[in-house]
Protein backbone atom coordinates (compact mmCIF):
# COMPACT_ATOMS: atom_id res chain seq x y z
CA UNK A 1 0.00 0.00 0.00
CA UNK A 2 1.40 3.67 -1.08
CA UNK A 3 2.02 5.59 2.30
CA UNK A 4 -0.32 8.55 0.80
CA UNK A 5 -3.58 5.42 1.10
CA UNK A 6 -2.58 5.65 4.71
CA UNK A 7 -2.62 8.81 5.32
CA UNK A 8 -5.65 10.86 7.18
CA UNK A 9 -6.42 14.71 7.91
CA UNK A 10 -5.55 15.90 11.26
CA UNK A 11 -2.63 13.91 11.39
CA UNK A 12 1.20 15.05 12.62
CA UNK A 13 3.65 15.48 10.15
CA UNK A 14 7.13 15.33 10.98
CA UNK A 15 10.95 15.40 9.43
CA UNK A 16 13.16 12.64 9.06
CA UNK A 17 14.46 13.80 12.86
CA UNK A 18 11.48 14.29 14.48
CA UNK A 19 10.89 17.56 14.28
CA UNK A 20 7.06 18.90 14.24
CA UNK A 21 6.43 20.22 10.95
CA UNK A 22 2.59 20.54 11.09
CA UNK A 23 -0.78 18.81 10.60
CA UNK A 24 -2.46 17.05 7.40
CA UNK A 25 -4.82 19.95 6.30
CA UNK A 26 -6.46 18.32 2.60
CA UNK A 27 -4.84 15.56 0.78
CA UNK A 28 -5.66 14.19 -3.28
CA UNK A 29 -4.76 10.65 -4.75
CA UNK A 30 -2.73 10.59 -8.05
CA UNK A 31 -2.33 8.28 -10.21
CA UNK A 32 1.36 7.71 -10.51
CA UNK A 33 1.01 5.58 -13.45
CA UNK A 34 -0.03 8.58 -15.58
CA UNK A 35 3.12 9.58 -17.62
CA UNK A 36 1.11 13.84 -18.19
CA UNK A 37 -2.28 15.07 -17.77
CA UNK A 38 -2.57 15.56 -21.69
CA UNK A 39 -6.10 14.65 -22.91
CA UNK A 40 -7.78 13.32 -19.84
CA UNK A 41 -11.16 15.26 -18.09
CA UNK A 42 -12.15 16.13 -14.84
CA UNK A 43 -14.59 13.58 -13.43
CA UNK A 44 -16.77 16.18 -11.53
CA UNK A 45 -17.45 19.00 -14.07
CA UNK A 46 -15.94 16.86 -17.35
CA UNK A 47 -13.91 19.88 -18.30
CA UNK A 48 -10.01 19.40 -19.06
CA UNK A 49 -7.65 18.81 -16.51
CA UNK A 50 -6.02 22.70 -18.04
CA UNK A 51 -8.89 24.38 -15.95
CA UNK A 52 -8.28 22.16 -12.74
CA UNK A 53 -4.16 22.67 -13.20
CA UNK A 54 -4.70 25.96 -13.67
CA UNK A 55 -6.83 26.41 -10.96
CA UNK A 56 -4.75 24.42 -8.56
CA UNK A 57 -1.62 26.71 -9.30
CA UNK A 58 -3.77 29.82 -8.90
CA UNK A 59 -5.16 28.79 -5.48
CA UNK A 60 -1.50 27.38 -4.36
CA UNK A 61 0.93 29.66 -5.18
CA UNK A 62 2.31 27.04 -6.78
CA UNK A 63 3.93 27.13 -10.54
CA UNK A 64 2.39 25.14 -13.03
CA UNK A 65 4.44 23.04 -13.50
CA UNK A 66 4.68 21.80 -9.71
CA UNK A 67 0.38 22.13 -9.62
CA UNK A 68 0.13 19.64 -12.65
CA UNK A 69 2.72 17.16 -11.00
CA UNK A 70 0.89 17.18 -7.31
CA UNK A 71 -2.52 16.83 -9.06
CA UNK A 72 -0.86 13.91 -11.22
CA UNK A 73 0.86 11.98 -8.53
CA UNK A 74 -0.76 12.97 -5.30
CA UNK A 75 0.03 15.55 -2.57
CA UNK A 76 -0.56 16.17 0.89
CA UNK A 77 -1.42 19.69 1.83
CA UNK A 78 -0.01 20.56 4.95
CA UNK A 79 -1.16 23.63 7.80
CA UNK A 80 2.44 24.15 9.28
CA UNK A 81 3.43 25.82 12.60
CA UNK A 82 5.86 27.46 13.68
CA UNK A 83 8.39 29.77 12.07
CA UNK A 84 7.21 28.69 8.31
CA UNK A 85 3.55 29.13 9.33
CA UNK A 86 0.73 28.61 6.29
CA UNK A 87 0.69 25.87 3.61
CA UNK A 88 3.04 23.04 2.47
CA UNK A 89 2.54 20.55 -0.61
CA UNK A 90 4.25 17.82 -0.40
CA UNK A 91 3.91 15.12 -3.28
CA UNK A 92 3.41 11.99 -2.27
CA UNK A 93 6.78 10.78 -3.39
CA UNK A 94 8.29 13.24 -0.37
CA UNK A 95 6.16 10.60 2.11
CA UNK A 96 8.61 8.06 3.72
CA UNK A 97 5.83 6.36 6.30
CA UNK A 98 3.22 6.60 9.00
CA UNK A 99 3.51 5.33 12.17
CA UNK A 100 0.22 5.81 14.29
CA UNK A 101 -1.18 8.96 13.93
CA UNK A 102 2.03 10.45 12.12
CA UNK A 103 2.98 10.89 8.68
CA UNK A 104 6.76 10.66 8.25
CA UNK A 105 9.01 12.51 5.79
CA UNK A 106 11.28 11.56 3.34
CA UNK A 107 15.71 12.38 4.03
CA UNK A 108 16.18 15.46 2.53
CA UNK A 109 12.12 17.01 2.22
CA UNK A 110 12.26 20.48 2.37
CA UNK A 111 8.55 21.68 4.07
CA UNK A 112 9.00 24.93 3.59
CA UNK A 113 7.74 24.71 0.22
Amino acid sequence: MAVIEQVREGMHVVAPDGKKIGKVEDLKMGDPESVTSDGQTDAETGGLVSTVIDNFAATSGLPRHTAERLLRIGYVKVDRSGLFAGHAYLASDELDRVEGDTLWLKEGVRADH
